[in-house]
């Protein structure tokens, strides 16, 4: 018989959490874990158990089945890795637990965790197992034989079908984000893969909701199951401080922008609805110099994985996904959450900004509403049990004095340069010759400094409201608009000559490639090894493009640009005035229709 323990917390927004030690609280050396688990949990240098995990542990040491209710960040992936360890007996080359996941990179991480909680019992296999990604490591790890197998459910039924996955050893199985998998359609599938899998067997199913078929695959394979329902204070750490900000459709991109460069960020992730509209964001944070980059589920597995290890080692500042392809993802770096789009629910909502105030760490997460959505920001208080301040966006006058604090910050840094007394002497030499100020010497190496760009903004012009625009934000002047300015389509409007230390390059791939700047910028950053505010307009055409880049560049580099693959081409660089006045393939084929 089921019994409910439901349990208060207000603990921390984080995945896998081990809290300090805590007076009063159950330690984990308390609990019946094996030796070597033991041994791996001190190494990490965790003591105290989460609620969640102290309640759910003995249950699952003791082989009972568990139908738990939990929100992210309660400590769940703990729960059921160490006792499934503790309990574990390797013999044989088949999989003895299996743990289904929604996402590929929720399976990614919660296989790092038996990995890390594992490390003290030899010779154990774990294997995580997703789709997107090359069929033939995976192969080779299950034909050596694994111990845990941590899978999407699409891949793991591949698997099974063609012979390379036998389950019929399983003892152990573990639905994770159960509703989840419900909401992107899987279902189905965790309905079959449970047919695969002995009658005789442990079963865990994680939930932060129990909708009805949830609740029918509970009462149809769960025996007997412990249900526990963990509850928090609220829903979101004490750690994040929440804002929102109301904002018409139109501004969305340029109040980001600003936002992003008036707070004191460290990594930040922008929550977009749609694929598209991540990399329509990126695009325009990119134009911008800054380093951003676009995670949806139609980039491959290893782009995903690379663009999340740029995040969490500094080379990359913002990631812009959607909310399935940052499911589980976990970098303790993320200082901000910006919700450029209203999330679909409010549990979508809680997990957003759970990315942040992590590890102890403050974290800020603004949501962006239109006026119409002002109901919205009251259900969500309801929803979080928090009050989330209504902030004004910043002014031309906050974003100016930013500007100018920097700008004298980067004087006085430069001050320090080794390089500043041959400088002091070129400057002092060139006054005498010329005649010039001091004042108009610096004035003139500031102005060099921004390439031409402003240092200050100004109020933009107020735009004439379109009724059409406005109601059907997906319509076609908003399409358009997005189109041009994320992919850069101006090609009546010819760049000017490069800047100072520049050179323009010819690249081969363009709009009929279905190019966009972000990825000619990560794939030339990445290869030439140079920063991204490095690297200078991009200008996209039917069949090529242009882009420029530091006239210092090595042959070397050049020749790994050449081979360089970009939306299914090659980069073919070469520079632009070699290139000048020879058509492309596209437009040599409309040449030759018109004639």
């Amino acid at each position: 018989m089921s019994t409910t323990i439901e349990v208060p917390t207000s603990s921390p927004a984080e995945p896998s959490s081990l809290q300090s030690e805590d007076a009063g609280q159950p330690l984990f050396r308390d609990l019946p874990l094996s030796h070597e688990v033991q041994l791996a949990v001190q190494m990490t240098g965790y003591l105290t158990p989460t609620p969640v995990q102290a309640e759910i542990i003995p249950h699952m040491l003791a082989g009972q089945d568990i139908l738990a209710q939990s929100q992210t960040g309660t400590g769940k992936t703990a729960a059921f890795a160490l006792p499934i360890l503790s309990n574990l007996q390797l013999k044989g080359s088949k999989p003895r637990v299996l743990v289904l996941a929604p996402t590929r990179e929720l399976a990614t991480q919660v296989a790092k965790s038996f990995e890390v909680y594992g490390a003290c019992i030899p010779k154990l296999r774990v294997a995580a197992i997703y789709g997107g990604a090359d069929y033939e490591p995976q192969l080779r790890l299950l034909k050596r034989g694994v111990d845990i197998v941590v899978g999407t459910p699409g891949r793991v039924i591949d698997h099974v079908r063609r012979g390379t996955l036998r389950l019929d050893a399983i003892q152990c199985l573990v639905l994770d984000e159960a509703d989840e998998m419900l909401n992107m359609g899987f279902i189905e599938d965790v309905e079959f893969v449970l047919g695969q899998t002995p009658q005789e067997k442990q079963i865990a199913l994680f939930s932060a909701t129990l909708p009805a078929p949830i609740r029918k695959i509970a009462d149809q394979y769960l025996r007997d199951p412990q249900s526990i329902t963990i509850r928090r204070k609220t829903l979101t750490a004490d750690s994040i401080e929440q804002r929102c900000i109301f904002v018409d459709e139109r501004d969305k991109l340029e109040l980001l922008a600003r936002l992003i460069e008036l707070e004191q960020t460290d990594g930040v992730i922008v929550f977009t609805k749609t694929k598209d509209s991540t990399l329509r964001v990126a695009d325009h944070l990119v134009r911008l110099g800054l380093r951003a980059s676009a995670l949806n589920g139609d980039l491959p597995q290893a782009r995903r994985q690379r663009t999340v290890d740029q995040l969490k080692s500094g080379q990359l500042d913002i990631l812009v996904a959607t909310d399935v392809a940052a499911r589980g993802l976990d970098v303790q770096r993320i200082s901000h959450v910006f919700n450029f789009d209203l999330p679909h629910d409010s549990e979508s909502y809680v997990h957003r900004i759970g990315r942040t105030g992590r590890a102890g760490r403050q974290g800020v997460a603004v949501i962006f509403l239109t006026h119409r959505q002002r109901g919205k920001l009251r259900l969500i208080e309801k929803v979080t049990k928090q009050t989330i301040r209504v902030i004004d966006p910043p002014t031309c006058e906050e974003i100016n004095a930013a500007r100018i604090d920097r700008f004298r910050e980067g004087i006085t840094a430069s001050l320090d340069n080794e390089n500043a007394a041959l400088f002091q002497k070129i400057i002092h030499q060139h006054a005498q010759e010329t005649g010039q100020s001091l004042e108009q010497i610096a004035a003139a190496l500031a102005h060099l400094a921004q390439g031409g760009r402003p240092l200050l903004v100004k109020d933009a012009p107020k735009k004439k409201r379109s009724r059409a625009s406005d109601m059907k934000p997906g319509g076609r002047r908003d399409r358009d608009a997005g189109r041009y300015e994320s992919a850069g389509r101006r090609p009546r409007k010819p760049l000017g000559p490069p800047s100072r230390g520049m050179q323009r390059y010819w690249i081969g791939v363009g709009h009929d490639d279905g190019v966009r700047p972000s990825n000619i910028v990560g794939a030339v950053a990445n290869e030439a090894k140079i920063s991204g505010s490095d690297i200078g307009p991009i200008n996209i055409r039917d069949g090529y493009s242009t882009i420029d880049l530091p006239s210092r560049l090595s042959a070397a580099t050049l020749a790994t640009l050449q081979r360089t693959w970009v939306s299914g081409k090659q980069l073919r660089i070469r520079p632009y005035a070699e290139h000048r006045g020879r058509p492309s393939k596209s437009e040599f084929k409309k040449r030759k229709k018109r004639k």
